[in-house]
């Protein structure tokens, strides 16, 4: 009989009007890392959610080594030695890395709460795993990649032996999946078992001993890693053939649609992130962005759309200046902005996925007429772009936070694109999406290229940008420091000249 630490047997959990997991059953074994694997929607958070006590299940029952137990709440589940880390992170930025570490179980020193000794607890189990954290150091000050380290310390310190990871990946730069990686294998090592909701499949691929597959809230089965290869996965996912590299022909751009001469932007500290860069982009071309995150893209793409004021420098669209522009001046101009941040930029999580597919039109013709909104046509217009765009949502009325984050995503990207602009600026576009999204996602984009308009893609996932882009720009600390034709390119050489190796490059061509 197989030892395992986790079973969940036939399990059924339904929403109104849906049902999103239709008796799946997962069996974990100790000392294993796991993938739990599904496109956007499919419902791998809702079943880990109910491993996690956040949900109560209509059917089915949860065994943990061997012994039935009910998980009422996520307490009991952390007295059960599980503990789960959140795609979006539960940590109080105000707060030090051991207050959050420690909040609600914290050491005491007879009435009051002995805050040295969680400083040493914490640091002496960063130091165990290898997290490389500080302790003393505040939330805001720290990189999303150390910001979900210190969510893993949080579940070690409560004694979980069963670590759920949702989606680690998605936030992250390259090397801190590296680093990640490595942190993984640490807790193997030290006799934990860890649960990867992921549909990232190089990385199941590389760290993941089996496989459980989810389609549309159903279990399609179990699979050992060693024993198949990516293709298959994609296609047990979405239950087709997927293609990882996105046909296209060759570009042929025309007219100049966006200059930038010369800008110059600081940050919120009066940092100048985008140092005197200039930049073209040219009707029916796709020009992607590469670098390391942190190097001036946010304030780059922030600088074009209005978001932040430049410091020096001209930005042009079609000849016309919007230089410090209003951002709905910008919009109106011809520019769509697919954020790199869907909930704080992209999206008002508390209004229907309907009314957020408007947010950038509500106030035109023929969705406003004098001073009153058409909600009819609001709505028309809403459906459509949902069947459109592939949105899996119960109903346009649903509020946006309910939905996935990849079916938030594909609105945003649906609502920016009808929109018929002349440039469309895409920031980590498919950020957190499955393949079968990403490859919906890259045909638009091509699309768009295809019928004259300017793209400009940021994105830290260097697949993506060799695949997509038509020209690339490295970008170095605030400066494009090369432009390079992605045929002539490879991920070992951009990642060189991401680490600031220009002179390298040159020398290898010379």
């Amino acid at each position: 009989m197989e030892n395992y630490v986790i079973e969940m047997l036939n399990i059924r959990k339904e929403f109104p009007g849906i049902v999103a997991n239709d008796n799946i059953t997962l069996q974990v074994k100790k000392g294993e890392i796991h993938a739990l694997l599904g496109e956007n929607g499919a419902g791998k958070s809702t079943l880990m959610n109910v491993l996690f006590g956040l949900y109560q299940p209509e059917k089915g029952e949860i065994r943990v080594d061997g012994k039935k137990v009910e998980i009422n709440d996520p307490n009991v589940a952390n007295r059960l030695g599980i503990g789960m880390v959140h795609q979006h992170f539960m940590l109080i930025d105000t707060f030090t890395v051991a207050q959050n570490i420690v909040l609600g179980s914290e050491p005491k020193k007879g009435i009051k709460i002995d805050m040295k000794k969680a400083v040493r607890e914490v640091q002496e189990l960063s130091d165990r795993y290898g997290l490389q954290v500080d302790a003393t150091a505040k939330i805001s000050d720290i990189s999303v990649g150390m910001q979900q380290r210190v969510e893993i310390l949080k579940t070690l310190y409560r004694g979980a032996n069963v670590v759920i990871l949702d989606e680690p990946t998605a936030v992250l730069t390259p090397q801190e999946i590296k680093e990640l990686i490595v942190i993984l294998k640490t807790l193997i090592k030290e006799g934990k078992s860890i649960i990867l909701i992921t549909h990232k499949l190089k990385e199941i691929m590389e760290v993941c001993d089996r496989c459980t597959v989810i389609r549309k809230g159903q279990g399609i089965g179990t699979v050992e890693v060693s024993e198949t290869n990516p293709n298959d996965l994609a296609s047990l996912m979405v239950g087709r053939e997927i293609r990882f590299s996105t046909e296209k022909k060759p570009a042929e751009p025309k007219e100049t649609i966006l200059s930038i001469e010369g800008l110059t932007v600081q940050d919120s500290r009066h940092v100048d992130m985008v140092k005197e860069l200039d930049l073209d982009i040219r009707a029916g071309e796709i020009v992607g962005i590469a670098g390391v995150d942190g190097n001036g893209q946010t304030e780059l793409i922030e600088a074009i759309t209005g978001l932040r004021k430049k410091s020096a420098g001209k930005v042009t669209l079609k000849n016309q200046d919007i230089t410090n522009m209003p951002v709905r001046a910008i919009t109106e101009s011809g520019v769509s902005h697919i954020p790199q941040d869907r909930h704080k930029l992209g999206l008002v999580l508390d209004y229907s996925i309907g009314e957020n597919i408007v947010l950038q039109t509500y106030y035109q013709k023929p969705y406003s007429t004098g001073g009153f909104l058409s909600f009819k046509r609001i709505f028309d217009k809403a459906k459509a772009l949902i069947e459109e765009y592939d949105v899996r949502t119960p109903s346009h009325l649903s509020k946006a936070r309910t939905l996935s984050g990849g079916n938030q995503q594909k609105a945003i990207i649906g609502r920016e694109i009808d929109r018929n602009p002349d440039l469309l600026i895409a920031a980590q576009p498919t950020r957190g999406l499955d393949v079968g999204a990403i490859e919906f996602i890259h045909k638009r984009l091509i699309e768009q290229r295809d019928q004259g308009k300017a793209v400009l893609l940021v994105s830290f996932e260097l697949d993506e940008i060799l695949n997509v882009s038509d020209r690339i720009a490295v970008m170095f600390d605030g400066k494009i420091i090369a432009t390079v034709n992605p045929k002539e390119t490879n991920e070992q050489e951009l990642g060189l000249l991401m680490a600031g190796s220009k002179l390298e490059k040159e020398g290898a061509q010379n």
